[in-house]
Formats: structure tokens, C-alpha cells, sequence
């Protein structure tokens, strides 16, 4: 049985971030005398933070039980809200100088509200993206809430922010995307020389380090990972579909069965990177316009049905053969969006395994299931 292969080098450095993440924060916040915005959501602006000055980290759970949202946050709520709040209230995020949210889900909403009355910041903000992205007012609405931000972001630093920070910030967003996207074109080869854990863990990484210093690393890993010869070929290759993923267990478990998650569609995956900003002389629209067009979140997705054509492509694209379709628990926009994408995917012959997430992944359990899903497209690669 083949195994995904597993890289070393610069790669083995951005797992290594993600899980001393608030070492790194403290760390750079000793460094650079700046202070640290602690976010809800990816649809937060962050060429915007970038260039106050102020470094962005994306609140996250850390996969552990939790006897403590229990009074703050419904149980029916799904558990990456419950953990995200959970690792506030125990004091894993007392470096945060501020918090904020852009409009998200109702549960994720309610954790950040509870965060805001329990762990007072100098700074809270909630940045009001729209929910349906496709209406023409969406742009200028979103122009607007742009302005507003950044006239906060100013008050709150005390700094200016001219429109030469806003095109540097701009800049080195952009190369991010454009770096991690040249990661994932690695992964279209017959023997993809890194891992879908490994690409999972740089897109992580980058929500929470420096994106100057996370650029370099890419650099770094790019050079190494090109390098790369022979390798094994997957069994299968699979494409992750759903709600927030950044459990590494999980994927070094179906990686570890021979399969290769060559590609993904969610917010800790290629959703976060996916589309830069096309510069314009209003540099507020021009990221207006990325936030809107950027592969939608079923949140932002109902009728209109945008994100399939964008996932169909990812399928030829990556040569996929199976999509583990992942949902966090109680998850809303995702519960309405699986049956729709599971009925495209069996119209494309591409089989499905659906997966429901708590706080932690029952491995055990999902391990028999991912074995006789790949058990299942091998039978039918042999019977093509």
C-alpha cells in the first residue's frame, strides 16, 4: 500500500508554527512592539491589518475537550465555535491587544459576542460583509464597511493608513496566493511530492504567522519541494469539501491509507488564498471586490449556487476520483450545501463519503469508513 509521501525541510516548519502558534504570536509581538488582532472568519480584510501595522490571527479551536463554553454558548452549536470560545475563556489568547468578526454564521457570530462581554479588548469591531455576495449593491456596500474599517483600524493605532501601506499590503498578500497556489499545482502530478496534511498545515500556518515571514518559507519550501523526484502514485485521489478543517489526525489518517487529498474547498484549504486583488486607483474597492469574488462560503452561497462550477473545476483540474464531503456538527449553511454538491458529484461519476466533525474526530471510527470508501474507487478504477 502506498503512503502519501511526507516532506521535510522548510514544509516540517509550518506544522510546527501552527502548533506553538501563540509562542510565535508573543514572540513577534516582543519583536516588533505591535500589537495583535485576534479574528473571526476569513472574510476579514487583512491587507488592512497588514498595513496598520498590526499582525492578524485567526482564532481557532485546538481539538481537546472543554468543560467551559457550557454557560456562553448553546451545546447545539457546532464544536469549532464551542472550541474557539473555549480556548479564549481559558486564557490561550490573553496576548490579543483586540478581536473582531466579519459576518459569519450564527454560531460563530454568537461565540465572538460572548468572547466580546467575557474578554474585553482594546479594540472590538464587527466588520459587516454582506451575506449575499452576488447583488449588485453588495460592491459599493462593502466599500463602505471597508472605509469604516480602516477609519478604526487608524483611530485605534494611532497610525495613518495611506494608500502606499494599503498597495504594499496588497503586494504581499497577493505573492502569498500566488505562492501557495504554486503549491498546490504541485499537487496535480501523478506522485504529488507533499502531502494534503502538509498543504493543509502551510494554509494554517499562514492565518497566523506574519505573511512576510510565511512568504519566505513558501519560497524556501517551493525551491525543496521542486526538487522532489520519484515518490509514490496514490491509491486514490481525493478533494476535501465543507465546513472548517484543521484537524492534521484526521488527514494523516486517510493519507496514511494510501490516499492523497490532492486538493480542497474549505476555509482553512484553497477558499482562503484562492483569488488575489486586482489592483484599481480605489484600492478600498479593488478589496471590496476580492472578498466578493473569492470562492464563496455557503454562508454567502444560497440560490445562485456559485461555488460548484468553482469545485467541478478543482475535480478535473486535480484528476480527483472521490470527495470526502465534511461537516461540522449542527453546521447550518454546510447541512443545506452537502445534499446539492453530493447530487453534481454523482452526476460527475465522482463517489462521496460524508463525514460528520465533533471537537474530536472519532478516528477509529472513520477509519473503517475512509478504508471501505477507497476500497469502493478502487473497485471501480478495476472495473473501468
Amino acid at each position: 500500500m502506498a503512503v502519501a509521501v511526507k516532506s521535510g525541510g522548510a514544509v516540517k516548519q509550518f506544522g510546527a508554527i501552527r502548533q506553538n502558534r501563540h509562542e510565535y504570536a508573543k514572540e513577534w509581538k516582543k519583536r516588533t512592539g505591535g500589537k495583535v488582532l485576534g479574528y473571526f472568519c476569513t472574510y476579514v480584510p487583512e491587507e488592512l491589518i497588514e498595513a496598520a501595522g498590526v499582525l492578524p490571527v485567526r482564532i481557532m479551536g485546538s481539538h481537546e475537550p472543554e468543560d467551559v463554553t457550557e454557560p456562553h454558548i448553546y451545546k447545539m452549536y457546532c464544536p469549532f465555535c464551542r472550541d474557539c470560545l473555549a480556548q479564549g475563556l481559558k486564557g490561550r489568547y490573553d496576548y490579543l491587544d483586540g478581536v473582531m468578526i466579519a459576518h459569519s454564521c450564527t454560531h460563530i457570530r454568537q461565540a465572538y459576542a460572548s468572547w466580546t462581554i467575557h474578554l474585553p479588548t482594546s479594540f472590538q469591531y464587527y466588520f459587516s460583509m454582506p451575506a449575499k455576495v452576488q447583488t449588485p449593491l453588495a460592491k459599493p456596500f462593502l466599500t463602505s464597511e471597508m472605509k469604516a474599517f480602516k477609519a478604526a483600524l487608524e483611530k485605534w493605532t494611532g497610525q495613518k493608513i495611506s494608500d502606499d501601506k494599503i498597495d504594499k499590503a496588497i503586494g504581499v498578500y497577493n505573492t502569498n496566493r500566488r505562492l501557495m497556489r504554486e503549491i498546490y499545482d504541485l499537487r496535480k502530478s501523478a506522485t504529488p511530492p507533499i502531502s494534503g496534511m502538509e498543504s493543509m498545515e502551510m494554509v494554517v500556518a499562514g492565518q497566523m504567522m506574519d505573511k512576510k515571514e510565511h512568504n519566505k518559507l513558501l519560497e524556501q519550501a517551493l525551491t525543496e519541494l521542486k526538487k522532489k523526484t520519484g515518490g509514490n502514485e496514490p491509491s486514490s485521489r481525493l478533494i476535501i469539501i465543507g465546513s472548517e478543517d484543521d484537524d492534521t489526525e484526521f488527514l494523516d489518517m486517510v493519507e496514511s491509507l494510501g490516499a492523497s487529498v490532492v486538493v480542497d474547498d474549505h476555509c482553512t484549504g484553497s477558499r482562503y488564498f484562492w483569488n488575489e486583488v486586482v489592483p484599481k486607483d480605489n484600492r478600498l474597492e479593488a478589496l471590496a471586490e476580492r472578498y466578493l469574488t473569492r470562492p464563496a462560503c455557503p454562508q454567502k452561497d444560497w440560490e445562485e449556487r456559485t461555488r460548484w462550477p468553482h469545485i467541478e473545476k478543482l475535480c478535473d483540474d486535480w484528476k480527483v476520483q472521490g470527495a470526502l464531503l465534511i461537516q461540522q456538527k449542527f453546521c447550518d449553511p454546510h447541512e443545506f450545501d452537502i445534499p446539492y454538491l453530493n447530487k453534481k458529484l454523482q452526476e460527475k461519476n465522482i463517489p462521496s463519503l460524508f463525514l460528520e466533525f465533533d471537537v474530536l474526530v472519532p478516528v477509529g471510527q472513520f477509519r473503517t469508513r475512509v478504508e471501505a470508501f477507497l476500497e469502493m474507487i478502487q473497485q471501480a478504477s478495476l472495473e473501468f
